[in-house]
């Protein structure tokens, strides 16, 4: 996720990593708990191999009101609504987290789209980010997180036998 987020953005953070301690799950972040020493893409896949399954938090980072989408080709177009970007550093961290076969559990904002946040990327999990002004939609988001977790585990205890 982002190191800077919005109040709102904040809020439904606090949702998604309360449902991971709820199911006994430890969130580790770079920039937060954990602290890259020169290289953080390559603090990136340090994190990742000692993980068992990736969140991403796919919140808006810049907002494009006016543009070209795919200049120059035949299937050139103005941005004519908002077009909400995510950090690039998920589609990063997803990748090296894919790469190295951990289950991934993906929430993004309702405007951020595009690469893996596009549905049917991979035997992925795309998630709505929990709405905090609806109630976080905890019922709907413990089901997810509890068949994402049951895919979690299963890495975790997969050399033990």
């Amino acid at each position: 996720m982002p190191t800077d987020l919005s109040d709102a953005q904040a809020a439904s953070r606090k949702i998604v990593e309360k449902l991971l301690k709820e199911h006994g799950l430890e969130p580790r972040t770079l920039g937060q708990s954990d602290y890259p020493d020169e290289y953080p893409l390559k603090e990136v896949y340090a994190i990742g191999r000692h993980c068992s399954g990736g969140v991403i938090l796919g919140f808006e980072q810049v907002r494009v009101t006016a543009g070209i989408a795919k200049p120059g080709t035949a299937k050139e177009r103005k941005i004519k609504a908002p077009y909400a970007v995510p950090t690039p550093w998920n589609h990063l961290e997803a990748g090296i987290l894919f790469g190295l076969g951990l289950p991934l559990l993906i929430f993004r904002e309702p405007q951020v789209t595009g690469g893996i946040f596009d549905a049917g990327v991979s035997d992925v999990f795309v998630q709505l980010m929990p709405d905090v002004a609806q109630g976080g939609n905890r019922v709907g988001l413990k089901e997810v997180v509890l068949k994402w977790q049951a895919r979690v585990r299963q890495h975790y205890y997969r050399d033990v036998r």
